[in-house]
């Protein structure tokens, strides 16, 4: 398990960074007016320099990568129920990203900011778990279909 969670981990750090760039292209082009804007100004001032707060941005957003590929082994305990599994990797991918969307200045420093930021993350977190619950649901339904033909 442990190995696996290392394995998906350095997987998910290149991941990380390509979601990272494609979210500042996205946000770029709603709120851009034709400028690219690849990292946060916050971010530029409390750093010094852009490149400064590119690589930051880059290395925080594959640190979040790895940390979400890693947790992702959470899913496979088949001894833990699916809410256990839930709480914990919620627990843990909230752990990191929280910490990293402060530091990195992707949310406003203040309770409001915190709050929105949190909200937007839950939502964002219920949906992926709903879409990957009847996927799954359907998944089973269908491998269960298959064995009581065969009977």
């Amino acid at each position: 398990m442990k190995k696996k969670a290392i394995q998906r981990g350095l997987l998910g750090f290149p991941i990380g960074i390509s979601i990272g760039h494609i979210i500042t292209i996205i946000i770029s082009l709603f709120l851009g007016s034709g400028n690219y804007y690849p990292i946060p100004p916050e971010l530029i001032s409390a750093v010094g320099s852009e490149i400064g707060a590119v690589v930051i941005q880059v290395v925080l957003s594959g640190l979040f990568g790895a940390s979400c590929a890693a947790a992702s082994v959470i899913w496979e305990i088949e001894d833990w129920s699916i809410a256990k599994q839930t709480g914990i990797h919620f627990s843990i991918i909230s752990m990191i990203m929280l910490p990293i969307a402060y530091f990195a200045h992707w949310i406003p420093r203040s309770l409001v900011g915190f709050l929105m930021y949190f909200g937007a993350f839950v939502t964002i977190f219920v949906v992926v778990w709903v879409i990957h619950y009847y996927i799954w649901r359907n998944k089973i339904k269908y491998i269960n279909k298959g064995i009581e033909a065969r009977k």
